[in-house]
């Protein structure tokens, strides 16, 4: 299949996991494990995160809903350490940066497809992703007022790229989020590991990445 485009996924996929900085906030605050990937799971359902991601609250709103969220499950929680531990973690993983090069390099477009929130400055995808130029179109979350899984974040993204679902492969390190993807028709790639994952987005591509 002569795929068009590759669609990638920010957080735990170009960039290191979020879950990375809710075990830390764990960790440094006496926590049990898990604590805060539970808090965020049910957040990102219908909560605060969830809201954040739309663009439905402003920052200072949504750290005063997470807190009170986490009040709810019997713990107190800095929202804004939190997210400055989230936000710590500015570089793509090198071996991303350069796979993603190297597909542009044989023609194909790439995008990001990213749940993010806006801090009241700037999106909080780093602005030296743009500057980098990895990515022919970058859709976000806040700015669209849609987040995955919605399917219809994942149709503005193809819309944007101008390729079918079926000349696209998706990574993301969520499975929910990959669903939707493949019922559209894409190719869909769980990342775990990143170095799997490239094993296998080069499997697809008919072309090496490292």
């Amino acid at each position: 299949m002569p795929y068009r485009a590759v669609i990638f996924d920010l957080g735990g996929v170009v960039f290191p996991s979020p879950f990375e900085a809710f075990d830390a906030y764990d960790h440094g605050n006496e926590l049990s494990k898990g604590t805060m990937r539970s808090l965020i799971r049910r957040s990102s359902e219908s909560g605060a995160w969830a809201a954040l991601e739309r663009g439905q609250l402003s920052m200072d709103e949504f750290v005063v809903a997470l807190e009170g969220e986490a009040r709810d499950a019997g713990f107190v929680l800095d929202a804004r350490r939190l997210m400055a531990l989230i936000g710590s973690s500015h570089a793509p993983r090198p071996e991303m940066a350069r796979a993603i090069a190297q597909i542009r390099r044989r023609g194909l477009r790439t995008a990001a497809l990213t749940n993010n929130w806006a801090d009241g400055r700037s999106q909080s995808t780093p602005n030296g992703l743009r500057e980098a130029a990895l990515f022919d179109v970058i859709v976000e979350s806040a700015v669209e007022g849609l987040r995955k899984p919605d399917p219809r974040i994942y149709a503005l993204a193809l819309a944007r790229l101008n390729v079918l679902a079926s000349e696209a492969v998706f990574l993301d390190d969520l499975g929910m989020n990959l669903k939707p993807a493949r019922d559209m028709g894409m190719v869909t790639i769980k990342v775990v590991d990143p170095a799997d994952a490239l094993e296998d987005l080069e499997a697809a591509l008919g072309f090496e990445l490292r």
